[in-house]
């Protein structure tokens, strides 16, 4: 798979390496990411041993600048999620 893998991708791949039809390879795609997504939801961190983790950081709010009028803006706090990999997917991708 060269360039960008998208989801019907992943799918596809999760159904040949498990037996899955892709209806099922879908639905525990779905699942996952799910569950990933409720993790992080309640300020959880999501862990793979060896892949990588998943978490929520918080920016505090902060004045901005608009490049186009130079105009000073207020620019809210928020929560973002975060991914850092892992040392066995760090050494798969060097």
């Amino acid at each position: 798979m060269a360039g960008t893998v998208n989801k019907t991708q992943i799918i596809e791949a999760v159904a040949k390496e498990t037996g899955l039809s892709k209806a099922g390879a879908g639905q525990a795609v779905d699942a996952a990411l799910g569950a990933i997504t409720a993790a992080l939801k309640k300020g959880n961190t999501v862990q793979f041993t060896g892949f990588g983790s998943f978490t929520v950081v918080k920016s505090k709010a902060r004045t901005g600048v608009n490049p186009q009028t130079g105009e000073k803006i207020k620019i809210a706090a928020r929560k973002s999620p975060k991914f850092k990999a892992g040392a066995n997917l760090k050494k798969a991708v060097s």
